[in-house]
């Protein structure tokens, strides 16, 4: 059965709705501020930043390399992608039973359970990111595309914007670990809702690329390397650029450290993330079929490297309002292009051959925030920005080199 008119439309509501309520519980369980401070709380360490950051953007990116020239040999994808989101789901319902027992446990096991159970949350999320990517590209129309990705981003962004305002009560309702173990309660909720639109999506067009074992899935990489030159400037791209993701779990830990926030500054801080979010993605919105991936790529770049740069040459506390406003925008924009320029390089038959591709190419973002936290502990903040400022510098030239057109 080929794709229709009337299967892409409802494929196109299915993943909309997925995407809404992944939004709602995006807030509640924040990779870049809910995480790490619910971490720092429990007693973590910068290293222990690092090592979870690692693991959350990261390391989950790389183990898709080991996901994909499994799903790849399959010609639908719907049941993998149902396994991962299902693994997420009940990684968030541990945490918030986790949490809301800590009392009766030891400070070390409550930090070795969120290792854990963030692992199985992320690993999941990267299983279910190869078949996502796979049925996206072959589940809406091409013309349809552009068109979800923005509508997808205000959706998202205005759900973002108002459970946000109710994350920052949740976050005041009562102190660590309860507040912590409220919003992973929500998550919960949220993300089982949003597996629905998976269940609903029809997959009719089959995608098969034959992977016979990990040393046949390299032989292929070798060879759309060679055949694909965008490949390798895409693969550049993400890991320099790809480092702006894990940015702010140490800015959570620097105004910690330095400024001694607390559960409510970080509600304040998840607000005016969003805030950017959300007026990125209504922008970009209304321009849909005006800009072109490059032009956001570059503007990303040059707002990752400005936002370490305003810290460093702050003589008093820095605004952190204005700098998680600016993170917002980074990520929604990079968000947007990277998936975008991704379904530009790849077709139909090998798109999950190049996720896993991304992931295994993903090296630099998986060893950052351990070198980062490594290097915050020895030496400081100030090597850590001035290092991550010359790697999203680098970013420019890939960009360049990428050239892309839509």
């Amino acid at each position: 059965m080929e794709l229709t008119t009337a299967i892409s439309k409802r494929n196109f509501k299915s993943l909309l709705w997925h995407a809404g309520f992944l939004s709602l519980a995006q807030v509640f369980m924040d990779v870049d501020t809910i995480i790490p401070a619910m971490l720092v709380d429990a007693g973590g360490s910068a290293m222990q930043i690092g090592i979870l950051t690692a693991i959350m953007l990261g390391g989950s990116s790389f183990t898709q390399v080991l996901y994909a020239p499994f799903v790849s040999n399959h010609p639908y994808k719907k049941k993998f992608l149902l396994l991962g989101i299902n693994s997420r789901i009940f990684a968030l319902l541990g945490l918030a039973l986790m949490l809301y027992f800590s009392a009766k446990l030891d400070e070390p096991f409550i930090i070795m359970m969120i290792f854990v159970l963030i692992s199985v949350f992320s690993f999941g999320g990267a299983f279910a990111n190869v078949s996502y990517t796979d049925i996206l590209g072959k589940s809406i129309m091409q013309g349809s595309r552009k068109s979800f990705f923005s509508t997808r981003q205000v959706i998202t962004a205005l759900i973002l914007f108002f459970s946000a305002l109710v994350a920052k009560k949740v976050l005041n309702l009562a102190i660590y670990p309860i507040n912590y173990g409220h919003m992973f309660l929500i998550a919960f909720g949220a993300l089982l809702i949003s597996s629905l639109g998976f269940w609903n999506i029809k997959e009719v067009t089959p995608s098969r690329l034959t992977i016979k074992n990990p040393k046949h899935f390299y032989q292929l990489v070798k060879t759309e390397l060679k055949v694909n030159k965008k490949l390798k400037y895409f693969l550049g791209f993400i890991n320099s650029m790809g480092i702006s993701t894990a940015l702010l779990p140490f800015i959570i830990l620097y105004a910690k450290e330095m400024y001694k926030t607390d559960g409510g500054d970080t509600g304040s801080f998840l607000l005016y993330k969003i805030i950017g979010s959300v007026v990125t993605g209504f922008v970009l919105f209304l321009l849909a079929r005006r800009y072109k991936y490059r032009y956001l790529l570059y503007g990303g770049a040059a707002l990752a490297f400005a936002l370490p740069l305003f810290i460093l040459l702050s003589s008093t506390m820095p605004s952190f309002i204005f700098i998680f406003f600016i993170g917002g925008i980074i990520y929604t924009a990079y968000t947007i292009a990277m998936n975008g320029v991704l379904l530009e390089v790849s077709g139909t038959e090998n798109r999950t051959l190049y996720t896993g591709i991304t992931g295994v190419g993903n090296i630099l973002p998986a060893l950052f925030p351990l070198v980062g936290g490594w290097i915050i502990k020895s030496f400081g903040f100030q090597p850590f920005f001035i290092l991550y400022m010359a790697i999203i510098l680098s970013s420019l030239f890939f960009i360049y080199r990428l050239g892309c057109e839509k």
